[in-house]
């Protein structure tokens, strides 16, 4: 018997293989979990692995929150070389420069850390007039991209020869990593291309907490089921404010709870997880009206 979408909910940690795209993850997520109420977070390309959180039943609804956390990602890349795609799933050439050493190199990643604008690569899901920049490139079109802000807030690399290094970065959202490496090569002078990537950190996720699809296809259904997260556990960064059932009931029917009156003194614009007498219900919002800051339920998660 087919499974309702409702049976499940909440939040599965895969550990993405090569060779897959973020797609094909979810329609393999389906057949496994029997539901066709799934969904993921930070699009990952085929070339890349790691952790990719899947969202089941109502969880898919804090996609758009679990889309925005900072991730964290393990990478090489080769000096000397570059390709259209920033990879070397793309037609890669010899530059003929000279390789730095390894000094040089490690300076210039240490330099990379802070806040930078960076236009996102053709080889990108983002749309421009609704249709993918990576459609964009197949048909052999060019379009113009803003560059967008975004933060490197950790940088490391270590050496494995003269022309390969492992990359070790912690990343604002909206960060590619692969147009990192290409500007990095830039810098050199010498050319350089992505030939690995794995995203350790996605938000609260981890690789400690994430399973192979190998492990899920040689589960029972109710092993799999058992492996779900709670819902809440998206939102472990958040301030957790416990409401009394009045003002519990109010934040549900959409009324906004003043802080005054619930003993709380949060800045403007904070994100709140609201909890009542059964745990957690629902993300909310700090904001400002005319009789005072209250916080205004922004998504609910429990029926």
């Amino acid at each position: 018997m087919r499974s309702k979408p409702t049976d499940l909910c909440g939040i599965l940690v895969l550990d993405k293989p090569s060779g897959f795209t973020s797609h094909d993850a979810v329609s393999k997520m389906r057949k496994l979990f029997d539901t066709r109420q799934i969904g993921h977070t930070g699009t990952l390309d085929p070339m890349a692995t790691g952790v990719l959180p899947i969202l089941c039943g109502r969880a898919v609804k804090a996609s758009e929150y679990l889309s925005e956390h900072d991730k964290a990602y393990e990478a090489t890349f080769t000096l000397g070389k570059v390709s259209e795609t920033g990879d070397t799933d793309g037609e890669v050439r010899e530059t003929g420069a000279t390789i730095p050493d390894e000094s040089a190199v490690l300076a210039a990643v240490a330099a990379m850390v802070g806040k930078r604008m960076q236009t996102p690569p053709m080889t990108s899901a983002i749309k421009v007039n609704g249709k993918k920049l990576v459609d964009y490139q197949r048909a052999g079109e060019t379009v113009e991209v803003a560059p967008r802000p975004i933060e490197i807030y950790s940088a490391a690399a270590a050496k494995i020869s003269d022309t390969e290094y492992r990359l070790l970065l912690a990343v604002s959202k909206g960060t590619y990593v692969r147009t990192v490496i290409t500007e990095l090569g830039e810098t050199l002078g010498c050319g350089a291309v992505m030939s690995s990537l794995r995203r350790t950190v996605s938000g609260a996720f981890d690789l400690a907490a994430a399973h192979t699809l190998a492990e899920l296809e040689a589960m029972e259904p109710s092993e799999r089921a058992a492996l779900l997260l709670p819902i809440e556990s998206a939102f472990t960064d958040l301030t957790a404010v416990r409401l009394t059932p009045f003002f519990a009931r109010l934040c549900r029917n959409g009324c906004e709870v003043y802080q005054k009156k619930i003993g709380t003194k949060l800045p403007v614009g904070t994100r709140v997880r609201l909890l009542d007498e059964s745990g957690f219900f629902a993300v909310g919002e700090v904001r400002e009206y005319e009789k005072g800051s209250a916080i205004k339920m922004v998504k609910l998660f429990a029926l």
